[in-house]
């Protein structure tokens, strides 16, 4: 079986990650693709658990989501992974003022065809695990400036939930074998 396409979906928070991987796996789906989508595995870390977070915490999650992520690719010809350990390493720098080893070393072995950046000009939509409302252009920043140093294709999506699909899906094509 041929390798998976990695596809990663990144972005500060509430920039409409989530809705985008589902969609284009609606849409990926409907074209005959075998598609697996990998949640953002924060979520269900904290589903049982108060939401007090540490480095080591945010480790466990990096370590979980890649994971996760190997596990779909092993089903799927098209894996959309709703963050990754990138969006960890993020999150460990601006919570604790740095990432573990082990998070830096999962963002360098883990690679994927495309990301898409999703930028946050959508409204805010307010939710537990989220915490800077009035941070995510300076997040994007983050994002742009860890991605500059990486080798995969970044495109950046904008817009509407319909703009955003049609611009993923124009970025895959140049992917797609």
């Amino acid at each position: 079986m041929p390798l998976s396409l990695r596809v990663a979906v990144l972005g500060p928070e509430s920039s409409g990650k989530s809705t985008l991987v589902q969609a284009l796996a609606g849409r990926l789906g409907c074209a005959g693709m075998r598609v697996a989508c990998v949640d953002e595995y924060a979520r269900s870390y904290y589903a049982n658990r108060p939401y007090l977070p540490s480095l080591a915490d945010v480790e466990a999650i990096a370590l979980a989501q890649c994971r996760n992520e190997d596990m779909a690719a092993q089903q799927a010809d098209i894996v959309l992974c709703d963050t990754t350990a990138l969006t960890c390493r993020i999150w460990a720098d601006v919570a604790f003022g740095g990432a573990s080893g082990t998070i830096n070393r999962l963002c360098r072995d883990y690679r994927y065809g495309l990301t898409l950046l999703a930028r946050p000009d959508i409204p805010w939509q307010a939710d537990p695990l989220r915490s800077h409302p009035h941070e995510r252009e300076w997040l994007l920043g983050l994002y742009r400036q860890a991605l500059a140093t990486q080798p995969e294709r970044v495109v950046e999506v904008y817009g509407v939930l319909e703009q955003r699909l049609e611009q993923a899906l124009s970025a895959l094509d140049d992917v797609l074998p």
